[in-house]
């Protein structure tokens, strides 16, 4: 039932294509992040988490994550907490195991349905803040693994937790994979591998013998790096079984708190199956919202205040729905 069939986003004149509002953001967009206040979190297993607050004194607070190889610096992430601040909201910004930009000390690293350590974060929020309303908030990767953690934990999470919003979502991590694998994505896999092997590097310094980088450069994919890296990692047989056991549209059933998810129809990151279209269409929770352009966390449009209609939207399902 709540399948969006209208999106009012209108990408600005120019700025239509896929490819442009996925890439402009990350080159013209920049933001000041001076304002975060950061918290490490000492996990149990001997690692740690690093958080960011941007505080107004709200008693209502948004949990953000973010994608693939991003951080809570990234454009899409700082402009959702500008807005949600505005509005009336404290926001938590938290960056995934060796994100923050110093590398994390256990071998494994974090993945699609690390469900563990957002709900780590949420519990650390909930006990020692006095916040009466939580929502998540995700972009892309983070957008998968939150739904991985509400359809997972379905009518067992936080009763403070009340909505959740998420933008540019690879429901499906199989067709997204061979998504980016195209010709035509190569600038993005090129980039994710790169990052990628900075890590698997000062993990070797770190744990030398436990782990290398022979034969890197074979890697032409995230079939091939999930199969050397992700899976055994983390406990998978190898790529496809992490896939299937971490895409987030086999969760969206069992989902009991407003959810909106939007995916542009030109996001050249994510493929048929990433549109849970089925999915929306039997939920009583699950909102799905399918502009015709807005590239992958894209949505961009010019303001004096600088805001994304990604952020416009977020605030306004939180108001009204």
């Amino acid at each position: 039932m709540p399948l969006l069939n209208k999106s009012n986003y209108q990408a600005p004149f120019l700025l239509q294509n896929g490819h442009v509002q996925s890439i402009y953001p990350s080159l013209f967009r920049k933001f000041d992040t001076g304002f975060y206040q950061r918290e490490r979190l000492y996990t149990h297993d001997d690692d740690f988490l690093d958080i960011d607050w941007s505080k107004t004194g709200s008693k209502k607070l948004a949990i953000i994550s973010h994608g693939l190889e991003g951080s809570s610096h990234r454009h899409y992430v700082v402009g959702m907490v500008k807005m949600l601040n505005r509005n009336g909201w404290d926001a938590l910004a938290w960056n995934y195991r060796s994100c923050s930009g110093e590398i994390n000390r256990q071998l494994r690293f974090y993945n699609s349905g690390s469900i563990d350590d957002l709900e780590f974060v949420i519990e650390h929020a909930v006990k020692t803040m006095s916040y009466q309303k939580i929502v998540l908030i995700g972009f892309s990767m983070g957008g998968n693994l939150t739904l991985v953690y509400l359809g997972n934990k379905s009518s067992r999470i936080n009763s403070k937790i009340e909505k959740s919003v998420l933008f540019s979502v690879p429901c499906d991590l199989k067709a997204s994979t061979w998504e980016l694998a195209k010709f035509t994505n190569k600038i993005y896999m090129r980039q994710f591998l790169i990052t990628l092997h900075q890590k698997i590097r000062a993990k070797m310094e770190l744990m030398p013998g436990l782990i290398n980088d022979d034969d890197y450069h074979l890697i032409k994919n995230f079939k091939d790096y999930d199969d050397r890296y992700t899976a055994p990692l983390h406990g998978f047989k190898n790529a496809e079984d992490y896939w299937s056991k971490c895409s987030s549209n086999q969760f969206i059933s069992e989902i009991k708190v407003p959810t909106l998810i939007v995916n542009a129809l030109n996001d050249p990151f994510i493929a048929d199956g990433c549109y849970p279209v089925k999915e929306a269409r039997n939920s009583k929770y699950v909102y799905l919202e399918m502009p015709k352009s807005g590239g992958h966390v894209g949505f961009i449009q010019f303001k004096k205040d600088r805001s994304y209609w990604s952020e416009e939207r977020a605030i306004e399902f939180l108001k009204h729905n």
